[in-house]
């Protein structure tokens, strides 16, 4: 008797979108903007910060990216609203899925980056990647990794909010 995990395809868990495909270079760099993600593996995936774009609404946060080219298989959850550069794939998670659920699935996808190359990229062939089933989520996700990522999500925050200079 096996004690392997029940595997899903990816698109059994995850509504799979093709991003909105903008380019940087015709965007306009704006240091408190809108994230640009794309395929890279730093940062976040975030390579810039741009100015809104007429017509264009940005992403939700607390969607995850997938580069389905570049940096195969790289994959983060977003907290904030985010453009996408082209190759870059967004996963819609179900509604009760955890922020801890969707970093074990990030670090899950990534594990299968060895199976693709700048050659043969995850395009075509994302939704059908075999991954544990909800119910197979191992039990330290929720449990370990919540004084974890609380204490991260509490210094994250804190980035967003700008520093108040007090007069001496």
């Amino acid at each position: 008797m096996s004690n392997a995990p029940k595997l899903v395809a990816l698109g059994s868990i995850f509504s799979v979108h093709y991003g909105v495909n903008m380019e940087l270079n015709s965007l306009k760099q704006e240091p408190n903007g809108i994230n640009f993600v794309s395929r890279s593996a730093r940062n976040n995936g975030v390579s810039a910060k741009v100015a809104l774009v007429d017509g264009v609404k940005p992403l939700s946060a607390g969607l995850m990216t997938v580069a389905g080219g570049g940096s195969v298989l790289e994959t983060f959850v977003q907290p904030e609203p985010f453009y996408s550069g082209r190759d870059l794939y967004y996963l819609v998670p179900p509604k009760d899925m955890s922020l801890q659920e969707k970093l074990y699935y990030c670090m899950v996808i990534r594990a299968n980056r060895y199976r693709f190359n700048y050659g043969r990229q995850a395009n075509r062939t994302l939704k059908d990647i075999q991954i544990p089933a909800r119910s197979e989520v191992p039990s330290w996700v929720k449990s370990m990794f919540n004084g974890e990522v609380g204490a991260w999500q509490a210094k994250l925050s804190g980035l967003n909010n700008p520093v108040s200079k007090t007069a001496k």
